[in-house]
């Protein structure tokens, strides 16, 4: 069988995730990596994992060159800027079949259509990656309820959460480069899924239609001034000044178009999640059954004593965002598979080959943008926002959340 090389953009926490599960994707190589930060030892990684002949390369250019399909897996304030360099060398003469990023697709909409747009413009296939999408947990449990929902109906709630205490690098705290915080960051995830979670079998991803949200964005935890000064001190963000979020919950109404149907998707995302560490639950309820997920209920559990936690202090080998060396912790065995990596690796690469786009491709990622805009818009007037207004849809084309622009102290400590 044909394989597909992959080559990444990007090398950081989120790349090497990626490269973890490309191990467990059979006929898919990682041939070339942009040289930044890390590049030389995740080309190396994936040498002595068999992933490819990897090289480590100058330019976008080149890495378009030596690959069949990219990944931007590169910050979120850069995405813009390399997929016109990625456009550049289709131009040039790369023969690329398909360009793939990691969420969000843009930190507003502008900058996610213009993705797409340019995507377009050089007939290239299109990956979003959303790997929740992906969990064999979730899609075992829905294939598991099929035949319950045939007869009672489909679910009519789904509640999803992500949880940890905090991400691993400056840009993600700087709401300016990231976009906002952790509705940005995390809440996309939770939209999507519960999404996913309420559509009728065989339907397409984005099939049901929202037609309200409702949302809050908070500062609980790290705009208080002792983990303020942590956060200047690690990562020269100060919250005092640009904060964004560490909270934030909403309501989505989605509606079912054949049915009229109208479905809740509820999400909650926090980055002052201080227990074992990062937390995924999804729980749904239609009538007469229900499901429910959450990864820290783990097949491995491991005690470490205070005396034996001395000796080693890298807690993030047992699960990702831990917290904790020491006490009784889980462990995932699987971690890229557990969260649905591995599957939408496996989902990208079979439809690139196919010539297809991946089941979920930049249009689909265009609209959780647009909803997760549309939160923070409903978050800073403190009101239902309705979806279906042409006016509301006209205005969210080009906002911009204040917490985005660095002026969320209006919005948080208001």
């Amino acid at each position: 069988m044909e394989s597909l090389q992959i080559g990444f953009i990007g090398s950081g926490f989120i790349a090497h995730f990626m490269a973890k599960a490309m191990k467990q994707v059979r006929h898919l190589e990682l041939t070339a990596v942009y040289d930044r930060g890390g590049a030389e030892e995740l080309a190396r990684f994936a040498r002595d994992n068999r992933l490819g002949e990897c090289s480590v390369y100058d330019t976008v250019e080149e890495v378009c060159r030596h690959c069949d399909a990219v990944a931007i897996l590169a910050p979120n304030y850069v995405r813009v800027e390399i997929m016109e360099k990625i456009a550049d060398a289709v131009q040039k003469g790369a023969a690329l079949k398909g360009v793939i990023c990691e969420k969000p697709l843009g930190r507003t909409i502008e900058e996610a259509r213009r993705l797409v747009e340019l995507a377009d413009d050089a007939d290239l296939l299109t990956a979003y990656f959303e790997n929740q999408l992906h969990m064999n947990a979730v899609n075992n449990a829905l294939e598991q309820l099929r035949p319950q929902q045939k007869e009672m109906g489909n679910f009519s709630l789904a509640r999803s959460t992500e949880e940890h205490a905090g991400p691993h690098n400056s840009w993600f705290w700087d709401p300016r480069k990231q976009g906002g915080g952790v509705l940005s960051d995390m809440g996309c995830h939770s939209i999507a899924v519960s999404r996913h979670i309420l559509t009728p079998e065989g339907k397409a991803p984005d099939f049901l239609k929202p037609v309200s949200v409702q949302a809050e964005t908070c500062l609980l935890k790290w705009g208080q001034p002792k983990y303020r000064d942590q956060l200047k001190e690690r990562f020269g963000v100060d919250y005092g000044e640009t904060p964004a979020e560490d909270f934030c919950t909403g309501l989505i109404t989605f509606e079912n178009p054949d049915t009229g149907q109208r479905v809740k998707a509820q999400f909650t995302d926090s980055w002052m999640y201080d227990k074992q560490g990062l937390r995924l639950s999804m729980d749904a309820l239609g009538p007469g059954y229900a499901m429910e997920v959450n990864t820290l209920i783990s097949p491995l559990e491991i005690f470490i004593s205070d005396e034996a936690a001395a000796a080693v202090a890298d807690a993030e080998t047992a699960l990702e965002k831990s917290t904790s060396t020491r006490g009784l912790l889980p462990v995932q065995p699987n971690e890229a598979d557990l969260y649905g990596y591995v599957g939408e690796m496996e989902d990208m690469k079979n439809a690139f080959l196919d010539g297809k786009d991946a089941r979920l491709d930049w249009n689909y990622g265009l609209e959780i943008t647009r909803i997760c805009q549309a939160a923070y818009m409903a978050a800073e007037r403190q009101q239902t926002l309705d979806l279906t207004d042409p006016g509301t849809r006209d205005e969210l084309k080009d906002y911009r959340s204040l917490i985005a622009r660095g002026e969320g102290a209006q919005v948080l400590f208001r």
